[in-house]
């Protein structure tokens, strides 16, 4: 009888022993997973990848209470070519016990390897701490992930905040560049005591451009007029243009002619080796005679609008555009502006107008509608072969510089 109560109280002391063991390791399990679930918490609020690598190697000697851990994110291209496994999970691998390589993945995206290293010659990691960083692997690659995310929508809001900045600079110096293009054309018109009507009109495609305009008297005798149209657009063909105004009026006085003014400009454009060029046709108004003395540097045909509506074209013997080749001779050329008559002058920006189905505005339609506008003042006139080309286009954008002269004879 007795043994019997001995072999009882051994069993009794040995499913208590059991018991214990099982509690401690339940208790052992539900910490490890509390840990676990605390750490995983405290990387995924890392926003930088340096920052969670700090703090992943902080969680990992937590985890596997080694305070030699290291781990490092190895890129992609080595976890792809990886085949790993061990103790029955899938992307993982022991070295020697002293080393772990777990491969990476978010989202369905290979990120790479996480590589936990104990550097103590006296400890392995056990089953229990391969296991603990393999559960931790996925929270790690998520917010991996989630922090390179971030530090690419960052750069891409840096990146965008530099390309507004920047954008919003360039639209105030274009704008500043447009408002100095301006100053260089004349504001008024002339009086309507004046026996000559001049208006003239400068619409660019872009904040700047390269089409110009002048005129004003160069004595109480003599109107001096002028158009042109530079090969670019832009700022390189506005600097070019503000260049050529300068030079036709720091040039001309009343003893020289629209061809020698030309010959002048177009050698100091050359000598200046600006690389661009500009059609032009300039002109003196005998404000007394109405004889107007032209020259032309490779520029649109001018028209004459008679009183009668009659619309004449101005066939100049050609010239080459200015800033082309120095040292070209110009030619002279003299019409006669009776009392009604209109001389019209514009660019290609007109002419070469198109809608939508790439149709242009052509010079048989500018001469059409001249023919109509022939008791119109100056400024009427361009006004209305601004709309009509506008109503031509019907929305299509503005592709070219836009100029338009016109004087009268009163």
């Amino acid at each position: 009888m007795n043994e019997m109560y001995i072999v009882l109280a051994v069993a009794g002391l040995g499913a208590a022993a059991y018991m214990a063991y099982r509690n401690r390791k339940l208790t052992e399990r539900l910490e490890r997973a509390d840990k676990l679930f605390r750490l995983s918490n405290e990387v995924h609020a890392v926003r930088s990848e340096e920052e969670l690598l700090r703090k992943a190697e902080q969680a990992a000697k937590q985890l596997v209470r080694s305070d030699q851990v290291m781990l490092s994110f190895v890129p992609g291209e080595i976890a792809a070519s990886s085949e790993l496994s061990a103790d029955g999970m899938p992307g993982a691998a022991t070295v020697d016990g002293r080393s772990v390589i777990m491969q990476m993945k978010a989202r369905g995206r290979e990120l790479g390897l996480l590589q936990a290293v104990n550097t103590n010659t006296h400890s392995s990691f056990r089953k229990e701490d391969v296991e603990l960083l393999h559960s931790f692997t996925a929270p790690v690659a998520l917010a991996l992930d989630n922090a390179r995310m971030y530090e690419s929508l960052e750069q891409s809001v840096h990146e965008l905040q530099s390309a507004t900045a920047m954008k919003e600079r360039l639209e105030s110096e274009l704008q500043i560049a447009g408002s100095i293009q301006l100053s260089f054309l004349p504001t008024t018109m002339p009086s309507a005591n004046e026996p000559f009507d001049v208006c003239a009109l400068l619409k660019s495609a872009k904040e700047v451009g390269g089409d110009f305009y002048n005129f004003y008297k160069i004595d109480e005798e003599h109107l001096f007029f002028t158009l042109g149209d530079v090969s670019d657009k832009g700022i390189p063909a506005a600097l070019f243009m503000a260049m050529t105004l300068s030079l036709l009026k720091g040039n001309m006085n009343a003893k020289l002619t629209p061809g020698e003014l030309l010959e002048n400009v177009n050698d100091e454009l050359c000598n200046n080796n600006a690389q661009l060029f500009a059609t032009i046709v300039c002109g003196v108004l005998n404000i007394a005679t109405g004889e107007v003395t032209l020259s032309d540097g490779g520029h649109c045909t001018p028209f004459i609008v008679k009183a009668n509506g009659a619309v004449l074209p101005v066939k100049l013997t050609k010239g080459i555009p200015l800033g082309a080749f120095p040292e070209f001779t110009y030619t002279n050329e003299t019409v006669l502006l009776e009392q009604g008559d209109r001389f019209v002058l514009y660019t290609d920006g007109i002419t070469e107008a198109e809608n939508a189905q790439q149709e242009q505005y052509s010079v048989d339609r500018l001469e059409r509608f001249l023919g109509l506008a022939s008791q119109y003042s100056s400024a009427e006139i361009i006004d209305a072969l601004l709309m009509d080309v506008f109503m031509f286009a019907d929305g299509a954008p503005q592709s070219d510089d836009i100029a338009v002269l016109c004087l009268m004879r009163r």
